[in-house]
């Protein structure tokens, strides 16, 4: 399937580490022009060199704190000059630690919500001031079937999730007039397959499960497996494509082995 997406202009957040760094290689085998706005600037720099040797056209690494608006706006702004414009954006940083909501603290929840969902406000502002007067974009958000389906140990997280969803729909609505898609993909619980997968700032640089435990959660799967950062990747490529998704915004896709099943 041709998803032509040779040279386009492409930002990924988060683009480092796991999920992030899988899509940012997967745009590069597609041969699009990637910026990566990371906050671990050398972890990045990493997954750039690995994205030119798969074919990427142009690839720039910016660190950025995607919380703070003004970075934010400097990565929209590199982005644009050297690719010419903004034609994709995914919004991929997240973090989490998982505990019972009586275990978090009012400075956990305020981590939480500011990596998770006002990033997400802050880079979409920002791709929309290149997008609209572009008349055409797609924006494709990393949220979670924790927001679905709600999950112990991940109350603050998945509440945020849940905001990006509805967030997104929004945003589609009112911005489908311009050509702009928007969408989610809900992951499920999805396990990096190398330790060069993260850098030292992931919420995956020690292990989130034991090896018993990630047997339990494939077994009440099912489709018996965890996922993986490709899975999620592939989707992403989907989604992101005007040339074979071009009908599709304002949707919410669950990429979770089955873990919840929405009519």
């Amino acid at each position: 399937m041709n998803f032509e997406l040779g040279n386009k202009s492409v930002v990924v957040t988060g683009g480092g580490s796991n999920i992030g760094r899988t899509i940012v290689l997967a745009f590069a085998q597609e041969g699009a022009n990637i910026t990566i706005g990371d906050i671990d600037e050398g972890q990045a720099c990493k997954v750039a060199e690995l994205a030119r040797a798969r074919g990427a056209g142009s690839v720039q690494v910016v660190k950025t704190d995607t919380t703070q608006l003004d970075q934010v706006k400097v990565l929209m702004d590199q982005a644009s000059a050297r690719h010419g414009g903004i034609d994709v954006l995914v919004n991929n940083v997240g973090w989490d630690q998982l505990m019972f909501f009586t275990q978090t603290t009012p400075d956990f929840w305020d981590k939480v919500i500011r990596i998770n969902y006002l990033s997400v406000i802050n880079c979409t502002s920002a791709a929309l001031e290149k997008m609209i007067p572009a008349k055409g974009g797609s924006i494709v958000s990393i949220s979670s079937d924790a927001s679905r389906q709600g999950e112990a140990r991940e109350a603050v997280y998945g509440g945020t999730k849940a905001a990006v969803n509805s967030f997104m729909k929004s945003i589609a609505k009112e911005n489908g007039r311009y050509g702009i898609r928007c969408n989610c993909v809900c992951p499920g619980v999805t396990i990096p397959e190398t330790e060069d997968e993260v850098g030292s700032t992931s919420m995956w640089a020690k292990p989130l499960f034991t090896p018993e435990q990630l047997e339990k959660v494939a077994a009440a799967l099912p489709l018996k497996k965890v996922g993986r950062p490709r899975d999620i990747a592939n989707a992403v490529l989907f989604l992101s494509s005007s040339a074979v998704a071009g009908h599709i915004t304002g949707q919410i896709l669950s990429v979770s082995g089955g873990y919840s099943m929405i009519g």
